[in-house]
């Protein structure tokens, strides 16, 4: 229906304009109507128009509604306030929506695949140190149902998970794991492990599983104490150096470079392994370290530099990023001749460009705030076209257990794994609950809520809805009933809990198209509960089984409806559907 009121608003405007009351006009934004009194839909085409004539918005407003086309689906339109163009529906609009529903099925309010171009959406891309937690599964669940909900629209979508398996962190990862392993091979007296290593319990996982495989291959009896006098931060950040560089000279090429990429592929493993069980699925595993064998990363400081975007300062090399709006200036290449993060990250981006998307999404944790404006900065700096690059930042989860918040320290091995609140509350409860707030909106996760079988659980609130709807299916073939093939009379639903249901069917389309736009399936949630909500109302008021032949098939089909819309919304969030609980 918006789109036909979108259509009625262009013919009167096109009449205005051939009048010569307007000079020109942009396409009408049409909106669902805030408050039920003001109509089902609304437009502020006037006030957005009037500036550009010798009229007020609401005069303008009167001439628009004097040159809409006729339609039996409109009640009447009125206007309000200042200029605000409210739309009034007939009954009749409503019920032509359940049938088509009923016929379009899965397909209702679904755009067609491709239509909107090819999308890339890269989420997690956690670094693979150590197993996803509870925060990683904020962004797989976000991620997933953002994907979904822009195919829904038209969008040919592509997930992309990028491995950081270059840098220090790894290296810090094949060192802990390492000496954990010699302690395995008992040289536990020699070996003092570093606080700033990884502490958790997986690395010792690690360690068994390439001692398993290699025994005591890289074993080795340490010519001095690997203990440093510790009084600072940054002294335990280089005694990790200086045991990074005394592994590397231990161990040799060959070996050092058995471990690190033995250390990435188990940890590389069990994220896929956990994000296969969690239902999230990848179409691509980018790996950082392509791009340097590639000399990627040369070619776009190359390309930067010939831009005339570098310079040199203190050896290093800088890009000149508050030229491009950036707060201060980055560097690209420091002193030791080592390429930054950066610099990697701008050389990913602009394969992402290359490979041709027309819209390109990073799903990024909060604490990468800073690293927005100089993304978009080198970007610009290389001539790519920002609109078609969002980066979305997921706010923290805190996790309640019993009353209690608990921490998280990825390097000090204190963190909730992903899959053991899966394993706890189950990974449905975790996605819909994950998508209860908005998502630059924090998330207090209480375990006890999300087990729970209340409404305050969307998961068993939704479910428990398309349930009920399947279950009086069931009751109708057991009472003898068959439910109607041909097209229903609805004329006959006057209560007021159906007319509400038929309102709320009417919108599932702009609601998907308004919650793809906005990059946020939260809005999908929220009307899925809405609708849910109507529903049990209905359910709990009137009888659906009812001698009235006419009455019977029409809130059959009714309730038919709202099964499909359930079933759609539920899959878009990657929610399965149960037919009874």
């Amino acid at each position: 229906m918006r789109d036909q009121i979108k259509q009625w608003l262009n013919t009167s405007l096109s009449q205005l304009q051939a009048d010569g009351v307007l000079s020109h006009y942009d396409t009408p934004q049409v909106s669902l109507a805030r408050q039920r009194e003001h109509g089902d839909y609304s437009s502020n085409i006037a006030l957005m128009l009037a500036a550009n004539t010798h009229l007020s918005p609401r005069a303008l407003a009167e001439q628009i509604v004097a040159k809409l086309p006729h339609s039996d689906s409109l009640a009447k339109v009125q206007i309000a306030g200042p200029g605000f163009i409210n739309f009034y529906l007939k009954k009749q609009a409503y019920s032509d929506v359940v049938l088509d529903i009923i016929q379009q099925s899965q397909n209702y309010g679904r755009a067609a695949a491709g239509s909107r171009g090819r999308a890339l959406l890269e989420f997690v891309s956690a670094n693979p140190t150590g197993p996803l937690h509870i925060g990683h599964g904020r962004g797989a669940v976000f991620g997933t149902a953002l994907a979904n909900l822009l195919q829904a629209v038209g969008y040919q979508v592509e997930r992309e998970y990028y491995v950081n398996d270059c840098g220090r962190q790894m290296e810090v990862l094949a060192l802990s794991v390492w000496l954990r392993y010699l302690e395995l091979c008992g040289s536990k007296k020699d070996v003092e492990f570093p606080a700033k290593a990884y502490q958790g319990d997986y690395v010792w996982d690690m360690a068994a599983q390439l001692h398993r495989t290699h025994n005591d291959r890289f074993s080795s009896n340490p010519r001095q104490p690997l203990l440093a006098e510790a009084s600072s931060d940054a002294v335990l950040e280089q005694h990790l150096d200086t045991l990074i560089k005394y592994m590397k000279e231990t161990l040799g090429t060959l070996l050092y470079s058995t471990v690190y990429v033995e250390s990435l592929n188990i940890m590389l493993s069990t994220i896929k392994k956990e994000l296969k069980l969690f239902g999230v699925q990848y179409d691509h595993w980018f790996h950082e370290s392509v791009l340097a064998a590639k000399d990627k990363i040369d070619e776009v400081i190359s390309r930067l530099e010939t831009a005339g975007t570098l310079y040199e300062k203190d050896g290093a090399r800088w890009f000149r990023s508050t030229d491009f709006g950036d707060e201060k200036d980055r560097v690209l290449v420091r002193a030791n001749g080592q390429a930054t993060y950066f610099a990697s990250d701008i050389a990913y981006h602009l394969n992402k460009y290359q490979r041709g998307y027309a819209l390109i999404i990073n799903i990024w944790g909060a604490d990468h705030h800073g690293y927005l404006a100089r993304l978009v900065a080198a970007m610009k700096a290389l001539g790519q076209d920002t609109n078609k690059l969002h980066t979305l930042l997921v706010q923290f989860v805190n996790l309640y257990k019993e009353g209690q918040k608990t921490a998280m320290s990825t390097r000090g091995g204190q963190f909730i794994p992903l899959a053991t609140l899966r394993k706890e509350v189950g990974r449905e409860a975790m996605f819909l609950f994950y998508l209860m707030r908005k998502h630059a909106q924090h998330i207090d996760f209480d375990v006890a809520v999300a087990k729970s079988q209340t409404s305050d659980n969307p998961m068993y609130y939704l479910q428990y809805a398309y349930a009920r709807i399947c279950s009086v299916f069931k009751l109708m073939g057991k009472q003898g009933y068959q439910y109607p093939t041909q097209p229903t009379e609805l004329n006959v639903l006057t209560e007021s809990e159906e007319l509400n249901l038929m309102k709320s069917l009417s919108h599932y389309p702009q609601v998907l198209a308004a919650a793809a736009d906005a990059k946020e399936p939260y809005l999908l949630l929220e009307y899925l509960k809405e609708l849910a909500t109507y529903f049990h109302s209905y359910y709990n008021n009137h009888r659906f089984l009812v001698d009235d032949n006419q009455l019977r098939d029409a809130r059959l089909s009714l309730i038919m409806a709202v099964r499909c819309v359930l079933l759609n919304g539920l899959t878009i969030l990657g929610i399965s559907a149960p037919e009874q609980m």
